[in-house]
């Protein structure tokens, strides 16, 4: 920079992370306790599971929470973010139990890519040692990151007194009837023999069940029972699909027998059926031969299908290729292999003879929408994916606007929608179908290794989601809150629709038990909704020391709800009421929550229960404001995975890239929604970036600077006004939680800005003979220190603190936008040079030339006066350019100009109609750019940028030189150009 000792400057990031981590701690800045003078903001973010450390991909949710955290305290909010661990559920009992069985591939990844030392991961055979030894180590992360964390009120879900908290919960859900007892398919592990939710199973995905309707075709006998999602098309059935080389079972069921693939078997019997194997064959023992329908009668043939999945449902599938792409095309590419059906000894006309049968009557659509669908998309074999949006398309728009046809017996006439549930009910009424349970999204394995299945679970507790009046009230409590980003707001509604009855606890597992039924344990998506409250009470809970059996329904009644007699509870709970007061008054102060953040992939569960268990339970008054919902974060384009090699432990990376530069490369390629797309060049550049606005700033730091006896040049007006521009668009961006625009705003346009300015202050001297200039740059560093601090909040400490402000950047003022000193006519004059060379280059670029000479011709008078002129009439709604002459040569003096003023406004016409309104409206209030004088004034600047001599005249000039014309060319904020 400016001083010699700056060049030399590098950045310890590990001693300057420490120095103001020190000092935040030392001096308690993000504790935040009950101050009536200030707004308070209660932000929140899921509470980490401690069974592995946290990865750069966790980072984002919660770095998010953090800029967030940091920005509304900046703004003067008085903001409480906490933070507990989620102890709760099964995965760490899984994981020592693998450990426990010399799981070789998991004590590769704790030791490999968790860092974790071999002696440690013998201890991790005790379940709770793996649990305090990644508690430790993610807090450890949070901190080093520099989250604004209030530490004070740090807990975990197997703590006592949080059990006595959800205690509390749970009770007050069943009073009201939202907790109920009875048999319900959950997804289930068979090793665990546990129910299993999104949190116990590998990468955390949620068991998604269908209920299929199995319609029973008889085969000599033997009942197949073909499991479907549509049983309204089993009038349209053609054919059978088996799998020839899998395995099929013939069993007893109940008092029937049936034949189902092997795998189909065994879930049976977690459906509560009694099953009897009685003997097994090849599936293609089974092709060839012929099944009735049961509803028509009509004999259908088994054929061959390697697409048939065992695994999935009974292995035994019913083809209507009329209504389903997939069949259709199945059945197409069979009669292009006939040869192929000799071994089964089936005349190869048979597939000739099969045609698809038309039951539903769709507009739009011939007899066959699946044939209209796969010509449309023009798919030649079943391998091709759009099969799964032409099945989509064709079920959808069936569902919805479909009628069965003639050839469907009783149903006749029926909307699709309505037949397909009359179908259902009457399959099972006759005993010609039963009710099937899939996980829809199979495979979903246990944490365990087992791949989950659906169990009809007796006497089972279910949070019952599908009541319609908690539903009602959760819509309720969805219509006041503010979803961001806004258009995920659907998703939420759908999940509410949708949601049903979902089990809340098992019979193993950490966490706290059910009050009334000590043998279940709450699970992990049904203790983790309203934890938010128990970080206001948390804090008095440590320091006073109260025991959990101070925590009665009478103390959670009072302080949460204001129910009940203070001085009656003071007695139950031993307590002082001066102290239930406090605590009843930091938890009034504090709720509700303001912003809570979490991943995408909660929306169909936690975060929704999150909003129906706040509207069951506290007022409105007392309901959550906001959902903040941010996408995933890829490494370099993938997904990160073990088996990518490419998942990198928080702590590594703070190490290797250094804090700041981790957190804005976590940021700073996708909006919240979006998935974020992290490399390590990224963070190596955003390190450099930083260092050198590091250096930039100490360099600026010690510079003379005065406004007195100075006047600012252009280019000086110009910066103040594009800094307040920047300070305005930041602050919309971050309001809005656009924090990828806030980042590219502040860092990058910001950065663009400033090499901008010196390139052209060169000209007015060094910032050490120029003190306007000096004080500019200082104004600059010290708006771009505040507006960096959520971002960048190590190394802007260090940079405000050289500057020789008082007090800490983090809880320093936001910058405002004052309006005072924005200068639009400043900003006119330098986007003008700014294209003005861009446009030259690009001559020179295009002709290949290398320039001796440059002209500049800067518009005649009567165009400015034409182009002004013609701002204001579109201003008033003018918009044909016949219009636009008309208007303009009411003016004498325009009409003068004859057919140039035609020419003219035929060549400015397009650009004024397309530009920007907020562009249109400025230079119509800046008016007329003396052109001329800045260009001249700018001549060495220009000749320096360009390597080239430079000459400027007016076009209305008689002695300019101009061999080729190109004067007349020139029209307002475009000088016309000549090269020699």
């Amino acid at each position: 920079m400016w001083s010699d000792e700056a060049s030399d400057l590098v950045l310890e990031w590990s001693k300057i992370e420490e120095k103001w981590r020190k000092t935040w701690e030392s001096l308690h800045i993000f504790e935040a306790d009950i101050n009536p003078k200030r707004e308070k903001y209660f932000l929140t973010v899921a509470y980490p599971y401690p069974n592995s450390p946290q990865h750069i991909g966790h980072g984002r949710t919660y770095t998010l929470a953090d800029v967030h955290a940091r920005y509304m305290r900046m703004r003067g909010k008085n903001v409480l973010f906490p933070m507990g661990f989620h102890y709760t559920g099964t995965p760490i009992l899984a994981m020592s139990k693998r450990l426990a069985e010399g799981d070789e591939e998991l004590i590769d990844t704790f030791n490999r890519i968790y860092g974790v030392p071999s002696a440690k991961i013998e201890e991790f055979k005790e379940p709770l040692e793996i649990a305090k030894y990644f508690h430790e180590e993610i807090k450890q992360g949070m901190k080093e990151i520099g989250y604004s964390l209030d530490w004070r009120r740090e807990f975990t879900t197997i703590d006592l007194q949080y059990s006595r908290f959800i205690e509390w919960q749970f009770r007050k859900l069943r009073k009201t009837g939202y907790i109920v007892q009875g048999s319900h398919p959950v997804g289930w592990c068979p090793k665990d023999g546990n129910p299993v939710g999104q949190h116990d199973t590998l990468g955390d995905v949620e068991p998604e069940i269908g209920e299929f309707i199995l319609i029973k075709f008889n085969l000599d006998g033997c009942l197949l029972p073909c499991a479907t999602l549509r049983p309204e098309t089993v009038f349209g059935v053609t054919n059978i699909w088996l799998r020839p080389d899998a395995h099929y079972v013939r069993s007893r069921v109940n008092d029937e027998e049936w034949m189902v693939s092997k795998e189909g078997s065994r879930k049976l019997g977690y459906l509560n059926l009694k099953v009897e194997e009685m003997e097994r064959v090849k599936g293609s023992d089974l092709i060839g031969k012929w099944a009735e329908n049961p509803l028509t009668g009509l004999r259908v043939p088994i054929l061959p299908a390697s697409f048939v999945d065992p695994k999935n449902a009974t292995g035994v599938v019913m083809s209507v290729p009329g209504h389903a792409p997939y069949d259709y095309q199945a059945l197409e590419d069979l009669k292009k292999k006939k040869e192929e059906f000799s071994p089964y000894g089936i005349d190869p006309k048979l597939l000739d003879s099969i045609t698809p049968i038309s039951i539903i009557e769709l507009e739009g659509y011939s007899n066959l929408p699946a044939l209209d669908v796969i010509k449309k998309m023009a798919i030649k074999s079943q391998e091709d994916p759009k099969l799964e949006e032409a099945t989509a398309e064709v079920y959808s728009r069936e569902f919805h606007s479909g009628r069965m046809k003639t050839n469907t017996m009783q149903y006749v006439g029926l909307p699709v929608s309505i037949a397909k549930e009359r179908v259902k009910e009457d399959l099972v009424k006759s005993k010609k179908g039963d009710i099937f349970y899939e996980i829809l999204n199979r495979p979903v394995v246990c944490r365990c290794g087992a791949e989950c299945i659906v169990k009809i679970f007796e006497n089972q507790w279910f949070i019952n989601y599908g009541d319609e009046n908690w539903k009602e009230l959760a819509r309720d409590c969805l219509g006041h809150m503010d979803i961001v980003p806004e258009d995920l707001r659907p998703e939420f509604e759908y999940t509410i629709r949708w949601l049903r009855q979902k089990a809340c606890a098992r019979k193993s597992g950490l966490g706290t038990k059910l009050p009334w039924d000590r043998e279940w344990v709450i699970e992990s998506l049904s203790d983790s909704v309203i934890y938010m409250a128990y970080y206001t009470l948390s804090k008095y809970i440590k320091s006073n020391r109260i025991g959990p059996d101070q925590l009665t329904n009478e103390f959670f009644d009072y302080v949460l709800l204001g129910e009940g007699n203070l001085e009656e509870v003071s007695r139950i709970t031993m307590m002082k009421e001066e102290l239930l007061e406090k605590i009843r008054e930091e938890f009034r102060y504090f709720y509700p929550p303001d912003s809570r953040h979490s991943g995408r992939d909660l929306v169909p569960n936690h975060l929704t229960f999150f909003i129906f268990n706040h509207a069951a339970i506290f007022p409105p008054e007392l309901w959550p404001k906001q959902i903040v919902v941010n996408g995933s974060v890829l490494m370099e384009g993938k997904k990160m995975s073990k088996s990518f090699g490419n998942i990198i432990p928080l702590r590594e990376a703070i190490r290797k890239f250094g804090a700041d530069p981790l957190r804005l490369a976590i940021l700073s390629t996708a909006e919240v929604s979006q998935d974020a797309d992290f490399s390590p060049a990224l963070a190596k550049s955003l390190n450099g970036r930083l260092e050198r606005f590091y250096e930039f700033a100490i360099g600026v730091i010690d510079l003379q600077d005065d406004y007195e006896g100075a006047r600012p040049s252009n280019e000086d007006r110009w910066l103040i006004s594009r800094l307040q521009s920047v300070v305005k668009a930041v602050t919309e961006a971050m309001d809005k939680l656009r924090i990828r625009e806030a980042i590219n705003h502040s860092l990058y346009e910001l950065d663009q800005d400033l090499q901008w300015y010196l390139r052209r202050s060169p000209m007015k001297g060094s910032p050490r003979n120029n003190k306007a200039m000096a004080r500019v740059l200082k104004d600059l560093v010290e708006v771009r220190v505040r507006l960096l601090a959520p971002f960048a909040p190590y190394l802007c400490e260090e940079i405000w603190e050289r500057m020789g402000n008082d007090g800490l950047v983090s809880v320093a003022d936001w910058p405002i936008y004052n309006e005072k000193k924005v200068d639009e006519k400043a900003e006119e004059v330098e986007e003008m040079l700014m294209r003005t060379i861009e446009d030259t280059v690009n001559i020179i670029k295009v002709k290949k030339i290398e320039p001796n000479r440059i002209y500049y011709y800067t518009s005649a008078e009567w165009k400015w006066g034409a182009y002004l002129k013609s701002l204001d009439i579109l201003e008033t709604g003018a918009t044909d350019i016949g219009g636009l002459i008309k208007k303009l040569t009411e003016d004498v003096r325009m009409k003068k100009v004859g057919k140039e003023l035609y020419k003219f406004v035929q060549r400015i016409y397009d650009e004024l109609r397309g530009m920007p309104l907020e562009m249109r409206q400025r230079r119509s209030r800046v008016r007329a750019l003396d052109e001329f004088r800045v260009l001249r004034d700018s001549t060495g600047f220009l000749e320096k940028e360009l390597n080239a001599k430079v000459e400027v005249y007016r076009e209305e000039d008689g002695e300019r030189f101009d061999p080729m014309n190109r004067a007349g060319l020139a029209q307002p904020y475009r000088p016309a150009i000549y090269i020699s």
